[in-house]
């Protein structure tokens, strides 16, 4: 995390230090006095018991902290539950303050070891619910009206974030991609907004219209992200987080003012933020300047994870850690269903068809890929669902041939070849037969008729006809330009074909396409021929980008090719 061993020369000038451990259930008897707590030395040594047992016990992981800065926001909290409801029993506040604090960040097999610890170290004593009514049907009504599916495990989360927001001015989004994490800032945000708009929790203090700021801090440079000096005229210009913040020191208003870094956490940017994070919230600048944030301001980080963090970052923020099993790829594939597959099939039962063929083959093909297959580039099953789902948009149209009337019979055909070139199609070289096996072994098992010679890859649907056919069959014929140059010339065979193929219909279903593979293999030349053949509708423009690439690069490179309006 930026920190590296002193030279021997070096550290010999140094006089070494003793340091000593904080005596943690003192601070907390002191702090709990102080918030009010009658018990507060029973209740101060069970809560650094439970934090050593989960220190001891739970698994370790990166963004797990269970230090002086965890144990003093459990205690702000509690304090601020014993005054919003002073008659509750002082352990069941206590309880719920760990529990609201600790909860959101542990993996989902660490939950059930943790409630284990609490219910060992308060015998008898029931853990409470707490009731978000209105935010819960707020955010349930945002995510239906942004057509995303209402999920039972995954709401909580997004109620996860709202707790820990209400202690912590700084929290982090923790996961993989395709895990959430956007939709749980904005949903909350939106959610949160809309109930101060209606005005149904007038005397709640946090239901405020919220105002997010979204950035990637990887993309700009550290002067374009703090501000910097011009080495000319020694001229300071405010960076983009400056700017947010100056901003929100000038608002009148009361509204909460979001500012999300959604991009890698890395030890450079992320240690200027330190002050930004703890009790200090103020913001240092390069030019001596140090703003101190306002309330309402708040920092969001949504990161895959914080294996270069430092144990400073990660014991300032709170943490909300999303995985697979909360979501999984099932809401994602039920939207598609819902919204577009549906409405364009509205008189033949197209929707319940895709549901059951998804169920069938989605969770054991991706079981196999990940313990029996090695592919290309990592892939998340989500993610993969997500392209299946896209190519399956494109492909069954009017236009490629599926209608009412024979869409039923040539759905099976069109989603097994979908199927082969997405959940199949990140595979080495090595794991395609192996994938073509289990895909007819599958099918097998649900009648769907398949081609007998070869592998599923060679070949393609004839929706129109309900056929299988040969990629030899529609390969073109090579036609000799005089005009072009030797090495300009394509000459077109299977392989070129059927990725050609894949590439124009995702890219014509407005999908962005990555294509892979070792270098000679034809990306640049494919690509370049789909561009020069591709319909009026589609401008191209090539980039070639190194580690040099900076985001200003990229910003001229693309007003270049823009016409400004007069």
């Amino acid at each position: 995390a930026g920190r590296t061993e002193l030279p021997d020369n070096l550290k010999a000038l140094f006089r070494p230090m003793a340091m000593m451990v904080p005596d943690y259930a003192l601070i907390a008897e002191i702090m709990l006095f102080s918030e009010g707590f009658k018990g507060a030395k029973n209740l101060a040594r069970k809560m650094t018991s439970m934090y050593r047992l989960a220190s001891e016990q739970l698994s370790q992981q990166d963004h797990y902290d269970f230090g002086m800065r965890a144990v003093k926001s459990v205690l702000v909290m509690a304090g601020t539950l014993k005054r919003s409801n002073p008659d509750m029993d002082e352990e069941l506040t206590l309880i719920r303050a760990l529990r609201d604090s600790n909860v959101p960040k542990f993996l989902a097999d660490d939950i059930p070891l943790f409630i284990a610890i609490v219910r060992d170290l308060f015998p008898g004593v029931t853990l409470p619910t707490t009731d978000y009514a209105v935010l819960e049907a707020s955010i349930c009504a945002r995510l239906l009206e942004e057509k995303l599916q209402v999920v039972p495990s995954f709401t909580p989360k997004i109620i996860q974030l709202y707790e820990t927001l209400t202690v912590r001015h700084g929290a982090m989004l923790v996961g993989v991609t395709a895990t959430g994490k956007t939709t749980v800032s904005k949903t909350l945000g939106d959610a949160l907004t809309s109930i101060h708009k209606e005005g149904l929790h007038p005397d709640v203090e946090g239901y405020d219209v919220v105002n997010r700021f979204v950035i990637n801090p990887k993309a700009i440079t550290m002067g374009e992200l703090y501000g910097e000096f011009n080495l000319q005229t020694n001229e300071w210009t405010d960076g983009v987080i400056a700017s947010i913040v100056r901003q929100g020191l000038t608002a009148t208003d009361t509204n909460q003012k979001w500012v999300i870094c959604d991009g890698p956490v890395d030890a450079i940017w992320i240690e200027s933020m330190n002050t930004v994070l703890d009790d200090n919230k103020t913001l240092c600048l390069n030019n001596g300047e140090r703003i101190k944030l306002p309330k309402t301001m708040r920092m969001l980080f949504e990161v895959n994870d914080l294996a270069v963090a430092s144990p400073a970052t990660v014991s300032r923020c709170g943490m909300v850690y999303l995985e697979q099993v909360y979501l999984g790829w099932r809401p994602i594939a039920a939207s598609w269903i819902q919204h577009t597959l549906t409405p364009r099939y509205p008189n033949i039962p197209m929707g319940e068809r895709m549901n059951a063929l998804l169920e069938d083959f989605v969770d054991p093909t991706l079981s196999f890929i990940r313990k029996e297959c090695r592919e290309n580039m990592e892939s998340v099953d989500t993610n993969l669902v997500m392209s299946l789902c896209n190519l399956l948009d494109v492909l069954l149209t009017e236009a490629n041939g599926v209608t009412a009337e024979n869409g039923i019979l040539v759905l099976p055909l069109v989603f097994v070849f979908s199927y082969m070139w997405t959940l199949g199609g990140n595979l080495h070289d090595s794991s395609v037969s192996g994938m073509d096996r289990f895909a007819r072994k599958l099918c097998r098992t649900k009648d769907i008729e398949l081609p007998d010679a070869g592998l599923l890859y060679d070949y393609c649907v004839d929706a129109a006809k309900g056929l299988w056919v040969p990629w030899e069959k529609v390969v073109p014929e090579f036609r000799y330009r005089a005009d072009a140059s030797f090495f300009n010339l394509i000459v077109p065979t299977v392989d070129t074909t059927r990725t050609s193929f894949v590439l124009s219909k995702v890219v014509e279903g407005g999908y962005n396409v990555l294509l892979g593979g070792n270098s000679g293999v034809g990306k640049t030349v494919i690509a370049q021929e789909f561009l020069a053949d591709a319909p009026e509708r589609f401008t191209s423009a090539t980039k070639l980008f190194s580690a040099q690439t900076s985001a200003a690069n990229l910003q001229a490179f693309l007003e270049e090719k823009l016409e400004k309006l007069r």
